[in-house]
This record gives structure tokens, sequence and C-alpha cells, in this order.
């Protein structure tokens, strides 16, 4: 099933549920480095990797949207030198797989905040979304200078600047309309959060978007991301009772 020629000998599972909306931690790259003696920069590297794998297993699997968490607003706490590979792999990545996306029908979105970055990534951001835009296959979303909590802020600003202006009565503000105002907006909730590398942590990623999501820590770190990896979490989401709140009937 998967376009991933090391994992063509996993044999798919066919009673499998796949979830419409799997959002991905993707951790582990400087350790994974560091077990193999060798810098973070080539973690971050075997990284870019795993993310080609993954797109393609999404796609192949039948996945609508996938969300991954590439570059946090946390993550500027790093070494100049570390967040500047960071973002030439970035470079890299769009200039060698855009056009391969783009004919896959991927249609892409960054959410995260933009102010700040410098012209040369905000115009990086704009030309993947524009090429994209109408595309109808899978929803790929790149979180990139995001945290969850800044979104939330963000959007209570915006529907407070509404009830300011009398566009909106505070009575009618519920949970659609909170959602409507989120970088997520029109997207599903994910069914499913991944993290790799054994922690176990969700570190301010789609806090209100994963109310219901169920959660799954691999231990492997992010660059041995692969289809066997993939299936697995597949089997574990399969087998969790999902609820909402309810009873089983």
């Amino acid at each position: 099933m998967s376009t991933n020629p090391a994992a063509a000998s996993i044999e798919p599972e066919r009673d499998l549920k796949i979830p419409r909306h799997i959002g991905v931690i993707m951790d582990g790259n400087g350790r994974w480095a560091q077990q193999r003696g060798l810098g973070r920069s080539e973690g971050h590297r075997a990284g870019v990797e795993a993310v080609r794998r993954i797109v393609g297993l999404a796609r192949d699997y039948g996945v609508e949207c996938l969300t991954l968490f590439s570059f946090s607003a946390e993550n500027w706490r790093r070494p100049p030198d570390e967040v500047r590979f960071i973002f030439s792999l970035l470079r890299r990545f769009v200039a060698s797989d855009l056009d391969k996306l783009d004919q896959s029908n991927v249609r892409i979105r960054i959410i995260g905040e933009r102010d700040g970055l410098e012209r040369g990534l905000r115009g990086i951001i704009d030309e993947v979304e524009t090429r994209t835009r109408d595309n109808t296959g899978l929803d790929l979303i790149i979180a990139f200078n995001y945290g969850a909590k800044v979104e939330i802020v963000n959007a209570t600003r915006a529907i407070a600047r509404k009830v300011a202006a009398g566009e909106l009565a505070p009575e009618e503000i519920d949970e659609a309309t909170v959602a409507h105002h989120l970088d997520t907006s029109g997207l599903p909730d994910p069914d499913l959060i991944l993290r790799t590398s054994g922690e176990m942590r969700l570190s301010n990623f789609l806090l209100w978007q994963s109310a219901y999501a169920e959660l799954v820590f691999v231990p492997e770190n992010w660059p041995d991301f692969d289809e066997s990896v993939f299936v697995r979490a597949l089997r574990t989401y399969t087998e969790r009772d999902r609820r909402f709140g309810g009873i089983r009937t």
C-alpha cells in the first residue's frame, strides 16, 4: 500500500479504522542524532525524510487531514545556528517537494504566527498555499511558529473585537464561534494525536482541537518513523473505544 519502497513488505491490515485527521508531534531528531554520534543537524535532515514518508502513508491509507508540528513558538529558544539550519531545510524541502505535492493533489496550509517572520519565509508560506489552494486531495497542515495558547488568545481577541463592534452578542458565543476563529477553521478536529520519541505530553499543540482526540505515544524517534510504526499507531487507535463523554450502547 505504501509508496515507500523501504516499507513495501508491510502487509496492509484491512480492518484498521482510519482517522479522518491525524496530528503529529515530530519529536526526537536530536536524540536520534546523538545516539549515532552525529550533530543535531543530521537528525533534522533525517527528520525531513520521515516527513516525506508520513505524507505518502497518509495519502495511501486514506487520511483526509494531516497536521505536522514542525516548529513551535518555543523552538526560538534553541541555538541560533540550529534554528537557521531548520529554516534552510524548510526552504530546500519546498524547492524539492512542492511540485510533487502539487501534482499529487495535496493542499498545504500553514498555521501559526506570521508576524515577525522574515520576508523570505513569509514568501515561501504564501507560495506554498497559493500553489496548492485549489487541490482536493490530502490536506497537509504545517504548524510553523505555532503555539496553541497563543492561537486561543488570538481567537479570543478576534471575538472580543466583534463584540465591541456590535457584530456579535456575548450570548451568541459558543464552541463553534471559537472554533471558527482558530487557525484550523474549516478543518475537522484531529481524531488521533501521535507523538514520537516516547515523550507523553501535547507540548502546546492543538489544545482546543484535541479535546476528544486519541493520544498515541510511540518510543521511536521521528527519523525512525516508517510504515510499521504508522500501522502500529493505527492498530492502537482502532482498538480504542471512542465514546466522546457518553457510554457504549
